[in-house]
């Protein structure tokens, strides 16, 4: 991605004044959850936060948005930020069907039939989870008393589309015409066929969230899990999951690929069993839902840490700066959703 003119603020001023807090800070948590703090966007090339907050921002606003106006759940949320994942390994980076540049990795690993498979299971729980969910369950308990509102109004959600998709266009040329190069890839055009298959899906995803929006929320009677554990579990599943993110750059990674697939899956459906069963009682509150992001969160901010004496030195300070600034930014939420504070 890189930095052009921002159209950001004109995408926002449409939003009535007691909404333009919850928007703006969505659309900043989105890539800075997602990218700052899992350290894939370092302090060397901040510039680029402004077109993942077009992308990732803009796109997890508006999946927040469909929740709320078909009154949906949280199974919903997750599918829909599936798509907002599709879109991006399919259409606008394309980095899940184009053969991977990355320096050390086994870019022929899990690629079969034009398919990344590896590095596109990874990213749909990494996209799905800390770009979409988990930012937006952060900004809803940031500002409780309007999170069963549509932040958007029509215009709003016309003007969010066209910075979204000028957005897409940014990280488009900026990774396959600039970025893709400078590492030595090859040009890449996508088969007509890769492009329809992930429009198809997109398409399904969007309907079939629209579809099951009854299905999720806390509705059943019973004890849920402790807080504490919701944390713990959250914080140990997703750090798990970086794994399947790095298998790629590992001197010996499982074999076959098939395998780390089948647990990748499995360690997924492990996740949703868990957190749907937990979430469908009435027990269920914000303590716990505050517990499960900062745990999804650390899990997402532990991964660098192995490879970070590697880093710039640059890059070593703004990651620590950050992670100390999230603990902040926790710290307080916690405080304040335990003492019911909006």
């Amino acid at each position: 991605m890189i930095a052009e003119a921002n159209p950001l603020p004109v995408a926002l001023v449409e939003a009535k004044p007691r909404f333009r807090g919850p928007i703006w800070t969505l659309v900043f948590l989105a890539p800075v959850i997602a990218e700052v703090l899992s350290g894939s966007t370092r302090t060397s090339i901040l510039f680029v936060l402004l077109p993942e907050m077009m992308v990732w921002g803009v796109g997890a606003l508006m999946c927040r948005e469909m929740v709320r106006r078909w009154r949906a759940g949280g199974l919903s949320l997750l599918l829909l930020g599936l798509a907002l994942s599709i879109a991006e390994e399919f259409l606008i980076q394309q980095t899940s069907i184009a053969p991977l540049p990355f320096p050390g990795m086994h870019a022929d690993y899990g690629r079969t039939w034009g398919i990344n498979f590896i590095w596109l299971l990874a990213m749909l729980g990494f996209e799905s989870v800390w770009v979409v969910v988990v930012p937006v369950k952060v900004t809803e308990l940031l500002f409780r008393k309007r999170r069963e509102q549509a932040w958007l109004r029509q215009r709003g959600w016309m003007v969010c589309g066209v910075v979204f998709l000028l957005g897409c266009r940014i990280a488009w040329y900026g990774w396959v015409k600039q970025a893709r190069p400078r590492l030595g890839a090859a040009p890449y055009d996508p088969p007509l066929s890769l492009v329809a298959g992930g429009l198809a899906a997109i398409a399904a995803l969007i309907a079939l969230a629209y579809l099951l929006r009854g299905v999720g929320g806390p509705k059943a009677e019973g004890k849920t899990a402790p807080a504490w554990l919701a944390g713990i579990v959250a914080l140990v599943m997703g750090a798990a999951w970086f794994e399947l993110i790095g298998m790629s750059f590992q001197p010996h990674p499982v074999e076959p690929f098939t395998m780390a697939i089948a647990l990748g899956v499995g360690w997924a459906a492990a996740a949703l069993a868990l957190f749907t069963w937990w979430t469908s009682r009435r027990a269920w509150g914000d303590v716990h839902t505050f517990c499960a992001c900062w745990g999804a969160t650390l899990g997402c901010q532990a991964a660098p840490y192995l490879t970070i004496a590697t880093w710039p030195r640059i890059d070593v300070i703004g990651k620590v700066v950050f992670d100390l600034g999230a603990l902040v930014l926790f710290v307080w939420l916690g405080r304040k959703v335990r003492l019911g504070s909006d």
